[in-house]
C-alpha cells in the first residue's frame, strides 16, 4: 500500500471517487499493453482527481485463483500459492517503478475474499437467482479429477487447422474458442493419460432472470457516466445476443470454496470471484470498506480495463451485486482501451513478444518517458502500435524540443547572473495587466485549462495530455514573439513581465502534467524551489482555475528558484535499443549488451 497514515473513507459534502483497474492475472510479468490498458490509465485519472481536490481511493491487486495459476504451478513444480507470491512481488515492483499511486495494491487469495465472495453467493442462493445443471466434462481416471479447460490438450476440431496441441478452451493457431469435449484425441496435460467424458453438476447464475434489473442499471449508468463507446458497443452486443445462464463453479482445488454441501469440493469460477476482488482488496485496506462499496449515494465508481474484460464488468459483476438485493456501489463510469500491439505483431506473454515491465526498466529510459509515450499513444478508439522509433520521435520532438526546451529557456534565463539575467530571483511584473502579448497568452492558457478539465473529467486522458502539451507550445511561441533576449536591454519592464508570466506557465505545466509524469512534475517544482505538496489543486471550491488566467501572479516576486538542469536529453540509437531488447529476450547473457545503452541514456535531474 502506498497510502500512509489513516485509511481513507468517504467524506460528506465532497466528491468521493473510487477508482479500480482490472486486476492483473498473476501468472506472468505484465507487458506494456497490460500496463496502459488498466493500471496506468487508472493512475492518471486517480492523480487527476486528487489534483481537483476530490477524495480518491485507488485500489488494485493481483487476480490469483483459477486454472491458469494451477497450470503455471505444475509447469514450475511448486504450489499455486508459491506462484502467486512470486508474481505478486514482480507485479508490485513493476508498478512501483512506473510510479503507480495505488492507495492499496492487494491480492485475491485472502480470507476477506473468501468471506465476501461466499456472502454474495449465499444471498444469490437465498434470492433464487442460481440454478443447477449437469455438464459433460473430461475426467482423468489416473489423476482422479475433472480436467479444467487448460488441463487438456488435443487436436483442434476445425477443418484444415491441424494444430495437435490445442488447449481445452482455445486453439492458439486458428483462434477458435473450444469446449474441451470437442478436442480430437484429448490428453491430460498432467499425466498424458486419455480422459473419459463424465457428467458433473454445476451452479449457474440465472442472468436471463436478472435481465430487467440489469438493463435498467446499464441504461442509466451508461448515459450519466458517459461510458467509453467501445464499452457500450460490447455490452449491447452481449445483450442483443441474449443472456444465458452462466456457470459460476469449477472442478478445481485452487479458488474460493463453494459453501454448499453438494458442491463443497468445487470452487468458484475465477470470473465470478475476480471482480469481487475489488471489494475484498478494499476490505484488506480498511475494515470500513462498506462505506465505499455500499454507499452509491456518496461514492462514484470508475473502472479501467482492456476491451476483453468488458462483459464481466458490465454484465456479470453488476448482475451478481444486483441479485443480492443489497445497496451496492455500482460502476458509474467505465473506461476501456483497445489493444496495444507491438511493432508488426501482437504482445504475447506466452511467446515472449513485446516489451514487458522489467524490460522497460532495464533500458534506463526513465519511467516518465514510458508513461508519456504510452499515454500519448493510448488506444482509446482503436488499436495502437508500440514502436521503438515512435518512442524516440515522441521523446525528442515533444518532450525534449517542446516541453523541456520551454522550461529550460525560462528558468536558465532567470538563473543567469545580474547583467545577463535575474540572479535566480523572480522579478516584479508591474505592467502585466497592460502588456498585450501576456494578456493574449493568459486568455489562451485559461481556455486550454478549461478544455483540459472538461476532457479529464470525461476520462479523455489522451486529449487531456495533448491539451497540456499545447500550453507548452503556446509558451514557446510567446517566448519567440516577445524576443525576451532583446527586451532585457531594450525594454526591461516588458522583459520582467514576460519572464514572470513564463515562469507561471512553467508552474502550471508542472501541475497539469503531474497525473501523466509525476517525477517530471516533482523535478520542475524542485527547480522552482517549491514544495511538491504546494501545487495548484484546480479544486472548484478554491477557484484556482481562475488564478491560472493570471500566470504572472502564480509565483511571487523575489522568490529564489533552485538549481536549473535540463529535464530531458536527446534519446538516440533506436536500433541500439532494439538490439538491446533482442538481447534481453534471446540471449541469456544480455548483460554484455548493456554497454550498447550508454549512448541512449536519458538522465533526469540528478536526484
Amino acid at each position: 500500500s502506498s497510502g500512509k497514515g489513516k485509511a481513507k473513507v468517504p467524506v460528506a459534502g465532497r466528491r468521493n471517487v473510487l477508482v479500480t483497474s482490472a486486476l492483473p492475472y498473476v501468472n506472468n510479468v505484465p507487458h506494456l499493453g497490460n500496463i496502459i490498458g488498466c493500471v496506468l490509465s487508472a493512475d492518471v485519472f486517480a492523480r487527476y482527481c486528487r489534483l481537483r481536490g476530490h477524495n480518491v481511493l485507488y485500489v488494485c491487486g493481483t487476480d490469483e485463483y483459477g486454472t491458469a495459476t494451477e497450470n503455471k504451478a505444475l509447469e514450475e513444480g511448486c504450489s499455486p500459492l508459491e506462484i502467486c507470491d512470486k508474481y505478486h512481488a514482480i507485479h508490485k515492483e513493476v508498478y512501483e517503478w512506473f510510479n503507480i499511486s495505488f492507495d492499496h495494491f492487494g491480492r485475491t487469495s485472502t480470507p476477506q475474499q473468501t468471506e465476501i465472495c461466499q456472502s454474495i453467493f449465499s444471498k444469490l442462493l437465498d434470492n433464487n437467482w442460481l440454478s443447477e445443471n449437469t455438464m459433460q466434462q473430461l475426467y482423468c481416471e489416473s489423476c482422479q479429477r475433472f480436467l479444467a479447460d487448460r488441463f487438456v490438450v488435443g487436436s483442434c476440431p476445425v477443418e484444415g487447422c491441424g494444430n495437435d496441441t490445442a488447449r481445452g478452451d482455445q486453439c492458439d493457431r486458428c483462434g477458435r474458442l473450444l469446449n474441451s469435449t470437442e478436442l480430437i484425441d484429448p490428453r491430460c496435460k498432467v499425466c498424458e493419460g486419455i480422459p473419459i467424458v463424465r457428467d458433473t453438476d454445476h451452479l449457474f447464475l440465472e442472468l436471463p432472470l436478472l435481465k430487467e434489473q440489469l438493463e435498467k442499471y446499464i441504461d442509466e449508468a451508461s448515459a450519466t457516466g458517459s461510458w467509453s463507446q467501445n464499452a457500450v458497443r460490447i455490452t449491447d452486443a452481449w445483450l442483443k445476443e441474449g443472456l444465458r445462464p452462466r456457470c459460476i463453479t469449477r472442478d478445481l482445488k485452487w479458488g474460493v470454496p463453494v459453501p454448499h454441501e453438494k458442491y463443497k469440493d468445487k470452487v468458484f469460477y475465477v470470473w465470478f470471484d475476480a471482480p469481487i476482488g475489488y471489494i475484498s482488496i478494499t476490505a484488506c485496506y480498511t475494515p470500513e470498506w462498506e462505506k465505499w462499496w455500499k454507499n452509491p449515494e456518496n461514492v462514484e465508481l470508475y473502472q479501467f480495463m482492456g476491451k476483453d474484460n468488458v462483459p464481466f464488468h458490465t454484465v456479470m459483476f453488476p448482475s451478481a451485486l444486483l441479485g443480492t438485493g443489497e445497496n451496492w456501489t455500482l460502476m458509474k463510469n467505465i473506461s476501456v482501451t483497445e489493444y496495444l500491439n507491438y511493432e508488426s505483431g501482437k504482445f504475447s506473454k506466452t511467446k515472449g513478444i513485446g516489451v514487458f515491465g522489467n524490460d522497460a526498466k532495464a533500458t534506463n529510459i526513465p519511467a516518465d518517458v514510458w508513461r508519456y509515450y504510452l499515454l500519448s499513444n493510448r488506444p482509446e478508439a482503436s488499436d495502437a502500435v508500440f514502436t521503438w522509433g515512435g518512442l524516440q520521435i515522441k521523446h525528442n520532438n515533444e518532450l525534449l524540443k517542446n516541453l523541456g526546451n520551454f522550461i529550460y529557456r525560462v528558468l536558465s534565463f532567470i538563473a543567469k547572473p545580474e547583467g545577463a539575467g535575474y540572479g535566480s530571483i523572480i522579478p516584479e511584473a508591474p505592467n502585466a495587466d497592460i502588456h498585450p502579448l501576456s494578456q493574449s497568452l493568459a486568455e489562451t492558457v485559461g481556455n486550454l485549462i478549461q478544455q483540459y478539465i472538461d476532457a479529464m473529467d470525461k476520462v479523455k486522458l489522451k486529449q487531456g495530455l495533448k491539451i497540456a502539451m499545447a500550453i507548452s507550445s503556446e509558451g514557446n511561441a510567446y517566448l519567440q514573439e516577445s524576443q525576451f533576449w532583446k527586451l532585457y536591454k531594450q525594454d526591461p519592464a516588458s522583459c520582467t513581465t514576460v519572464m514572470k508570466t513564463s515562469v507561471g506557465v512553467v508552474y502550471l505545466l508542472a501541475c497539469l502534467l503531474e497525473p501523466f509524469m509525476p517525477s517530471f512534475s516533482k523535478d520542475v517544482l524542485q527547480q522552482l524551489n517549491l514544495s511538491p505538496n504546494e501545487h495548484i489543486s484546480f479544486a472548484d471550491e478554491k477557484g484556482e482555475s481562475d488564478k491560472a488566467k493570471r500566470p504572472w501572479d502564480l509565483i511571487p516576486s523575489n522568490h529564489r528558484i533552485g538549481e536549473i538542469v535540463p529535464l530531458f536529453t536527446e534519446l538516440v540509437c533506436t536500433s541500439t535499443l532494439f538490439m538491446f531488447f533482442l538481447c534481453i529476450h534471446f540471449h541469456p547473457l544480455y548483460v554484455r549488451c548493456l554497454h550498447f545503452l550508454d549512448a541512449c541514456r536519458t538522465p533526469y535531474t540528478e536526484r
